[in-house]
């Protein structure tokens, strides 16, 4: 058995939002549960959204990267660069939430009030020396979390229940961020979760942060 056919049941449920500036809560709607029978099948690679991650992109893929960098904007390029574009865990299986990942997104804003912001959270095992998206993931929405005025945080929770008797398996999280403008996306960016950051909101332990979290 593999390690994503070790993943019984994936639950999604969102964290407490919080506004760098001004704290301010709202509800967002979360996953339905993964029924378990159906898990090991759900949770699998797909052609489509679980290809493998590799740590280095192709030499095409880099190019591309960089040709997109050379068409940004000053302003864009300066969002890019904040220390407040990050996504770490703030949720690591404590004893108070059982086999629960918190994955926390920060984003600047870009100083236009009349912006949006947008997160995606999404969960990654590895495999080998891969990271590989739970097929699970691929309706994940995209999260309004407030306008681009100032920076926000968001967050999502995910009840992992691994299979009884098999090894833990190492989780990361991957947060997409959008900026919004008129409509249509101003820009975009990607962040695996790394340690080192604060979550004003969410974190188990308070001021918990890590790049990966194993359970099993």
């Amino acid at each position: 058995m593999d390690t994503a056919a070790a993943i019984v049941k994936a639950v999604f449920g969102p964290q407490p939002k919080a506004k760098l500036s001004v704290a301010r809560s709202r509800t967002v709607p979360g996953f339905a549960a993964i029924a378990a029978s159906a898990a090991a099948a759900a949770l699998a690679p797909a052609p489509t959204l679980a290809s493998a991650a590799p740590q280095r992109r192709p030499a095409t893929a880099q190019r591309h990267a960089t040709a997109a960098q050379q068409h940004l904007t000053a302003a864009q390029r300066q969002v890019l660069r904040s220390n407040e574009l990050w996504a770490t865990i703030d949720v690591c299986d404590p004893s108070d939430q059982p086999n629960t990942l918190g994955v926390r997104g920060s984003m600047p804003g870009d100083r236009h009030a009349g912006d949006r912001m947008f997160m995606q959270f999404r969960v990654q095992y590895q495999e080998g020396s891969r990271w590989v998206d739970l097929a699970s993931d691929a309706r994940a929405p995209w999260v309004p979390v407030g306008r681009a005025g100032s920076s926000r945080q968001d967050g999502s929770s995910f009840q992992i229940t691994p299979v009884t008797g098999r090894p833990a398996f190492a989780l990361r999280g991957v947060v997409q961020f959008q900026w919004r403008r008129a409509g249509k996306v101003w820009l975009s960016a990607s962040r695996a979760t790394s340690a080192g950051h604060k979550s004003l909101a969410g974190a188990d332990p308070a001021g918990f942060s890590a790049a990966t979290c194993s359970i099993g």
